[in-house]
């Protein structure tokens, strides 16, 4: 009997080492594997597609239609499943998500280049440019001052840069197609209106070498008037340029705006 039941301990280990040996042989090595990810920007109203020139009536009875939807992303970074952030290179981490841009179902692509390989479970970004970018200084923008510039997203270097723009005409009890006009951002170093979102993504983003994953990002452009407060273009909020408190409210209504739809492995 002991002999039996030695010889059953010696299978019984036999078999754990095994499968702890198929274990790791199935741990997949990741390191120093680099891989492309791509964010897809999204732009709608509520649960409609965003469309220029289409009109979208709210809850207050204004309502607005655009012919320019801009706005700035930048500092995206990813958390992975060990709890490991990844901050893509800061000299290339700024983009303009412009409607303009977007295919024929209204995406707009932004493809992160050598990602370091990982299972992402969050994503960040900031809405807008951030203090330290902004202080240091115009020759500190690189390439992207020109850019803005040409996207029409600088006022002038003192005043810096426009983090949304969006430009259309409005209705209300008192104006019919009356402009609109949210060229918002901070004012110099005075008003601070960089923002930072976190998403859970709803599954992990596997970067690999051999793929190219989407996370598709929606942005339900009415949180800008109806978000975490709801504002009403008669009381000023048609034009929203440097105002310390409307600059204020837009961007915090803007940061709700984003959410993640779904993700694609492919």
């Amino acid at each position: 009997m002991k002999i039996l039941k030695f010889a059953f301990a010696l299978l019984l280990c036999a078999t754990i080492s095994s499968c702890s040996s198929d274990d790791d042989n199935n741990t997949e090595d990741l390191s120093g594997q680099t891989g492309d990810l791509i964010l897809k920007f999204d732009n709608g109203v509520g649960d409609q597609d965003f469309i220029f020139g289409t009109t979208y009536t709210r809850t207050n009875r204004e309502s607005y239609q655009l012919t320019t939807l801009k706005y700035l992303i930048s500092n995206v970074s990813l958390k992975d499943d060990m709890g490991n952030v990844y901050t893509y290179p800061a000299e290339n981490n700024i983009f303009i998500v412009s409607e303009a841009n977007g295919n024929t179902a209204g995406e707009i692509y932004i493809t992160l280049e050598d990602v370091d390989a990982a299972n992402y479970t969050e994503v960040t970004f900031g809405v807008g440019i951030d203090q330290e970018r902004y202080a240091s200084g115009a020759d500190g923008q690189g390439d992207f001052l020109t850019t803005a510039q040409d996207e029409g997203m600088m006022w002038s270097w003192a005043t810096g840069y426009r983090f949304t723009r969006l430009d259309g005409t409005f209705t209300s009890a008192t104006e019919t197609d009356a402009a609109l006009n949210i060229h918002m951002g901070s004012v110099g170093t005075a008003v601070d209106n960089y923002k930072e979102t976190t998403i859970t993504l709803p599954n992990e983003v596997l970067v690999r070498e051999d793929k190219t994953p989407e996370i598709h990002i929606k942005a339900d452009i009415s949180q800008v008037f109806d978000g975490a407060t709801t504002v009403s273009f008669d009381d000023g909020y048609a034009q929203v340029h440097t105002d310390p408190i409307a600059t204020g409210v837009i961007a915090t209504n803007l940061n709700g705006a984003f959410s993640v739809h779904h993700v694609h492995n492919d």
